[in-house]
């Protein structure tokens, strides 16, 4: 929580509470429903919440934002917090994870998310003015998935993205961000922000 409260040092009391009781809601819905890997539940707030989190630091969001493949509620449930006046729907395919981030989502108070247990392919009708999304599948499949549905894809990734980028030459504005421009953490030096605008 240090490490969060010294990036966004402006955030309200409310804010500063929510992301406080994240750590009990999930370790307390971890051991019912693996949603993070148990070796990694004890660096919930650098692994998971921060890392959301530099989606804020990289862009400005508005409107009404699609958290695709949310699991339990990652990029999406943080994001809610530090930007209240972003609306956020968090879709995923398995079930019991959009429980998880539902269940969370009303214990702390987040009245600017809902949760659904959907494929992103059943969004079509709808639009939304960003995607957000946190390694759930290759760049171009996600650039696919997301077409139909919105303008901007923002990705949280990992490792080398030559190969990824490179299948997207077709596409004209891409950027890229090292996630270790906005966080010092070591954690963060092989990981990037992508936003595609289509």
């Amino acid at each position: 929580m240090e490490n969060i409260l010294r990036y966004f040092p402006h955030l309200s009391e409310r804010q500063r509470r929510q992301l406080s009781q994240l750590g009990g809601l999930y370790e307390q819905w971890n051991a019912r429903i693996n949603v993070i890997s148990r070796a990694d539940i004890s660096s919930l707030y650098e692994h998971h919440v921060l890392h959301s989190l530099a989606i804020a630091k990289a862009v400005q969001l508005k409107g009404q934002v699609l958290d695709l493949g949310t699991g339990g509620g990652f990029p999406g449930i943080p994001l809610a917090i530090v930007l209240p006046e972003v609306n956020f729907t968090l879709i995923d395919g398995t079930g019991k994870k959009v429980r998880v981030a539902q269940e969370v989502a009303q214990a702390i108070g987040l009245t600017n998310v809902a949760c659904k247990h959907r494929r992103v392919e059943e969004m079509k009708g709808e639009h939304f003015e960003a995607v957000v999304t946190r390694g759930v599948a290759p760049m171009t499949e996600l650039v696919k998935w997301v077409k139909p549905i919105s303008s901007w894809l923002i990705a949280l990734k990992g490792g080398d993205l030559t190969d990824e980028l490179h299948a997207l030459q077709h596409v004209r504005n891409i950027d890229t961000w090292p996630v270790s421009s906005v966080f010092s953490e070591p954690f963060f030096a092989e990981k990037q922000i992508v936003s595609v605008r289509l």
